[in-house]
């Protein structure tokens, strides 16, 4: 299968205009099912080590779970807060959207019983497989014009038990996924200036 230049621009294109959402900008209108669909099947189609395919998808609707999992980051951004204690911007960003977004996922690693093939040496290889899933739906939601946000601040195992995951499960992303009101132009740390955005030439090195 051959591909045109007009494909890896509008690739790149779809790429750049990802964005992490928060709550304020989910709407309500439910996801259609074949898009949820096509969102689960970017992301087992990723790459993983030793084809081990170590991904497992919890969907998340019921209201009872969310608020769990809302009380939990609410717990640990307490705890962030104190970190950020001198930025005072931290205080004003909205950081989730676990109970706006109409379907929460939470990404799981499931680790092989067995050796995997490429894993005998560097070990967190399977959880980097995850996170090139994750990659994956992010980027497709974005081509279906649905948002993703990625909630870190969570005790992973609250989480886990709160989902009812299989003993020795991982958390590698807990996802808010829904239409939104609208994208921003750019990442909105950025834009708030939180940090500023590397150059390529700063993230390169030739040897």
């Amino acid at each position: 299968m051959n591909f045109t230049q007009e494909d890896a621009k509008k690739l790149l294109e779809i790429i750049k205009a990802r964005r992490d959402v928060r709550g304020n900008r989910f709407i309500s209108t439910p996801i259609e099912d074949e898009k949820i669909t096509a969102i689960l099947e970017a992301g087992i189609s990723a790459p993983s080590v030793g084809y081990s395919q170590p991904w497992k998808f919890v969907l998340i609707q019921d209201a009872k779970t969310k608020v769990s999992i809302a009380k939990n980051f609410a717990h640990e951004n307490a705890k962030a807060q104190e970190i950020f204690q001198e930025r005072s911007l931290y205080k004003e960003l909205k950081l989730e959207g676990i109970k706006e977004a109409p379907i929460n996922i939470a990404v799981l690693y499931e680790p092989s019983p067995k050796e995997v093939l490429g894993m005998t040496s560097m070990k967190k290889m399977g959880e980097y497989s995850v996170v090139c899933a994750v990659q994956n739906m992010w980027l497709m939601a974005r081509a279906l014009n649905i948002g993703i946000g990625w909630v870190s601040i969570l005790d992973e195992q609250k989480v886990l038990k709160a989902i009812q995951a299989k003993e020795h499960s991982q958390l590698v992303a807990y996802l808010c996924v829904g239409y939104v009101d609208k994208f921003y132009e750019q990442s909105e740390l950025k834009t708030l200036g939180w940090e500023r955005e590397k150059l390529l030439e700063e993230s390169v090195t030739y040897l």
